[in-house]
Parts: C-alpha cells; structure tokens; sequence
C-alpha cells in the first residue's frame, strides 16, 4: 500500500509525485527578519506573483512536486504555499522543524528545556503539524527538518533529532536534513537510526557541500538517501563547491552503484524576508545562477554530456523522490 504525502493542498501517494525537486524556499529569512518590519514588510501579493512565476518556470520543466524546505524559525508560510499550489497545479510540501543554532531562533526551545522536556513539546508540535495541521491554517506539513552545525550536533539540535525521529516513527512522514558544508551526515543518520526512524525515508541534505566520495559513501552505507541539493550556488566567501566538482561526485557515485539513493535540487531562495538583498558586486553573477532552473538548463546538459543517460536521471529526479515521500 502506497504511503500518504501530505501536500499543502491534500494527501497524494507516491505515484503522483512525478519529477521532483527535494529542497528550495518560496520564502525564507534568517530568524529576526520579523522584527525588521519598518524597512523590510512582507507583501503577501507581490511573494505570491513572484512565487507564481517561479512555480511555473518549474513546472516548464516537467517538475510536478517541489519540497518546500523553510523550517518554522524561517519564515514557513503556509498559507502562501498553498496560495501557489492553488494558482498552478504545483504539489507543494511544507515542512516542520527548527534551522540549525548558530543561524535559527534557539532561545524559546532551549528557555522551554529550562522548563520541562523540551523534546516532549518539539514531538507535540510536529505530530500536530504533520496530522491536524499548521496553527490555524489546515495545511498539514509534508516533512520533517532537522539541521546541525558545521562538525557538530548541538544539544539544542539533538532535541530536534529525537523528536523528529519519534515523529517519522509514528507518522511515516519523510525527514529532509540541512549539513553545514556536508558535515555531520553520518552522525546525522546514525542519531536517526538509534532513535528509531527508517533510514529508507531519510534524506540527508547539502551532502555536495562535501565532495569526498569517501565520506559520500560513509553516509549512503547507512541506507539513507543523499541530496545534493545545492546546484547553482557557488558562492564566493561561503566555500561551497563548484557545480563541476559536484557533478564530478555525482558521476563517481552512480558509477559505485548508488544511484537509487541520491536526489537533486536547488536549496534555492526566491523571496529574502526582510528588507531586499543587495548582493555584493563579487557574488551577482553566483546568485544569479542560484536559481531553480540550474538543474535543467546546465547540469543535466552536463552529465549527459559525462555519459549518463536519461532513464538515470529519471531515476534520480522521479523514481527515488517517490521512493523517498511515499
């Protein structure tokens, strides 16, 4: 029996979720972007045109899912997400959990450890989110997000580890992670696994952060899925990789047999909540190429031209999604 995904606009079973792109952001902001409401107010209309437009360049494609990936503390909206999904047809995936310390809101969670068990009220909230739905807007999430530090998990982020992993034991629902430069992936998996959650629908994210097929590998043994989910973000000053030596890994992995357990996506960001960002003249271009159309327009191109054929991408952009969420 087909597993039920929870889109914005309704349960769908694997067999809809067609070609999918495993991890972008119609919103996000780094946690205090709401208390910049002065110079940086949100416009619900011009994100949803905006929104529209990139939902569509999308759908050009032939993608038919996009996993909504803004955790809670960044802005999640999903009153806007399923405003999207109503105006194209998009099935659309938001999710629940908490970013990462070092970047997200960890003051409330740790001020309720202070207080009881934090982990108990993290694990109420994301079954309430993922089965009645998101405060008072009926949208159910579609997955669980879970992050860590760069070479570490926090205590904070351990809390949110345990309950999510109780959470996918009880409701199915798939866990999508964020690595800082593809750190911790194995760590991440082992505390999932330990914790009881099904490491078939696991998906350990920026994994391409790290391009040491060693450590690659390390992480697809524990039988989870991998995402390199940050094509077109090649940022100077942020170490990410080139996309060259992203595909360079991607090629290497498939040819090791692991094609059945890795995904692709953008990480992109469509709307900065908060005031707009004006990038520095060094990084325009790279941002510029940060967009949800990268995979398509270059990268396929790309392995292709490496030998890799096009029911392996197949594979990769539909099979293992619907694997993965249903």
């Amino acid at each position: 029996m087909s597993r039920i995904i929870n889109t914005v606009l309704g349960p769908i079973t694997g067999d809809q979720v067609g070609k999918t792109l495993m991890h972008e952001h119609f919103v996000f902001g780094f946690p205090g972007f709401s208390g910049d409401v002065t110079c940086g107010e949100f416009d619900f209309d011009e994100a949803l045109k905006i929104s529209i437009k990139v939902a569509e360049r999308a759908k050009s494609h032939g993608v038919k899912t996009i996993v909504d990936a803004t955790a809670n503390d960044c802005g999640r909206n999903p009153t806007l997400l399923k405003a999207i999904a109503e105006n194209t047809g998009l099935n659309i995936l938001a999710s629940t959990g908490y970013y990462l310390e070092s970047l997200g809101s960890p003051a409330y969670f740790k001020f309720r450890s202070s207080l009881g068990d934090a982990v108990e009220e993290i694990y109420e909230m994301m079954m309430k989110e993922i089965t009645v739905g998101i405060g008072k807007t009926g949208v159910k999430a579609g997955v669980i997000k879970l992050a860590s530090s760069k070479d570490e998990i926090t205590d904070y982020e351990r809390m949110f580890f345990k309950a999510g992993a109780r959470a996918q034991k009880e409701t199915g629902a798939t866990i999508i992670t964020h690595t800082e430069a593809g750190t911790m992936g194995v760590e991440q998996a082992e505390l999932l696994i330990s914790e009881g959650a099904d490491p078939s629908h696991i998906a350990i994210g920026h994994m391409c952060g790290n391009t040491d097929i060693r450590y690659a590998t390390s992480v697809l043994n524990k039988g989870v899925f991998i995402a390199f989910d940050r094509f077109g973000l090649e940022a100077e000053g942020w170490g990410t990789p080139k996309d060259a030596d992203r595909e360079a890994l991607a090629v290497a992995l498939i040819a090791r047999g692991y094609i059945n357990q890795l995904l692709f996506s953008h990480d992109s960001v469509n709307i900065n909540l908060g005031r707009p960002v004006v990038w520095p003249e060094n990084m325009v271009k790279n941002m510029e190429a940060a967009n949800i159309g990268r995979i398509f327009d270059v990268i396929i191109p790309d392995l292709l031209k490496m030998g890799i054929r096009d029911e392996q991408i197949n594979n990769i952009m539909v099979k293992n999604p619907a694997k993965l969420l249903g």
